[in-house]
Parts: C-alpha cells; sequence; structure tokens
C-alpha cells in the first residue's frame, strides 16, 4: 500500500475499505465522536489522499461500521461500563470531519486513556445484542434495551456488574414467538 500513496510521517493506514458508492458507513473514534458517511465521499482522486475523520487529542479510530438499515440502533459501550443505545438517524451524514458526540466522556479522561469508548455496533430492528465480558454474557432484546436508550450524546447508563468490562458485542436474530393455541 505505501508503493501506492503518498504517507507523510507520523500517517498510517487503519483501515482498508471497498464498497458500492452508496453503502454508508459510521466512522468514529473512542473519543466517543462519529457521523455517517458515505463510501463514494470517502474516496479521492489526490494521490497524497484525504483527510475524512478528525481525532480529538489522544483518541484512536474505530472500524467503520456497515449501516444496515436506516432505522438501526447505534449501541456505544465505555470503558467504565456505561452503554447508550440511541437511534442512527440522531447522527448527521456528512463528507468529513469529527462527527458529533455519541457519547459523553471528558475531554480529559479521553486523553489521559482514563476512559474511552471501548465497543460500538450498529443493531438493526429485531436484533438482540449480546455483551461478552470475559466468561460471562448478557443477551439484551429489544426491550431490554430501552433501559440504556437515551439522546446521543448523553452519559449512558451503567451496566451490571461483572458486566462492565466489554470484551464484544454480538448480534443475533430474535426469537419469534409463537402462539398456540
Amino acid at each position: 500500500m505505501t508503493g501506492r500513496f503518498s504517507l507523510v510521517a507520523g500517517e498510517t493506514f487503519e483501515h482498508v475499505l471497498m464498497a458500492p458508492d452508496e453503502q454508508k458507513y459510521l466512522m468514529s473514534s473512542d473519543a466517543g465522536y462519529g457521523f455517517v458517511c458515505s463510501f463514494s465521499a470517502m474516496v479521492s482522486r489526490n494521490k497524497a489522499g484525504k483527510a475524512l475523520l478528525n481525532l480529538p487529542a489522544g483518541a484512536k479510530v474505530f472500524r467503520p461500521l456497515p449501516v444496515p438499515s436506516s432505522d438501526a440502533l447505534v449501541v456505544a459501550v465505555t470503558t467504565e461500563g456505561r452503554m447508550l443505545v440511541f437511534p442512527l438517524e440522531q447522527l448527521p451524514e456528512l463528507g468529513k470531519g469529527k462527527g458529533n458526540k455519541i457519547i459523553s466522556i471528558p475531554a480529559a479522561r479521553v486523553l489521559s486513556r482514563e476512559e474511552y469508548v471501548k465497543q460500538m455496533a450498529l443493531v438493526p430492528p429485531g436484533e438482540s445484542v449480546v455483551l461478552k465480558a470475559g466468561k460471562r454474557k448478557l443477551t439484551l432484546k429489544s426491550s431490554d434495551l430501552e433501559h440504556y436508550q437515551g439522546d446521543r450524546g448523553r452519559r449512558g447508563n451503567k451496566l451490571p456488574r461483572g458486566l462492565q468490562r466489554v470484551e464484544e458485542i454480538l448480534l443475533e436474530a430474535e426469537a419469534e414467538e409463537t402462539a398456540e393455541g
């Protein structure tokens, strides 16, 4: 890749994507900021590339998440064990920038790496969220997620003890309940 692109000292490749032009992605940082961007807005004709995501001091880039549907939910979990769930439509669609606040984390805590976003996921309607923390796991159905729902940019609610160090967020289809009778 370095043979194809001109990198300035200190620049690195974090992620490589290939997608149709209309595919949308959630671009975000572990400082708790992000925005929705179409793949076509990420492409540049310049050999030097394009500045797409502006990072606050001390922040790192998250893997771009493909947007499954416009009515998906954003799930963000911090290292403090706080989780916030909100509709994706609350985030703007931008061509580049820092984005809007996804979950509230004091800037000083991000800079010192005391607290930052540990995991992020996009949940389509009708999917359950499975949080894995060590050997423990917690499955949250759509109705269970309501406790963690709030407006974009809020602090989020604490997860139960023993499940605050989330290492992975998995999605699984919710089983439809059938009425017998």
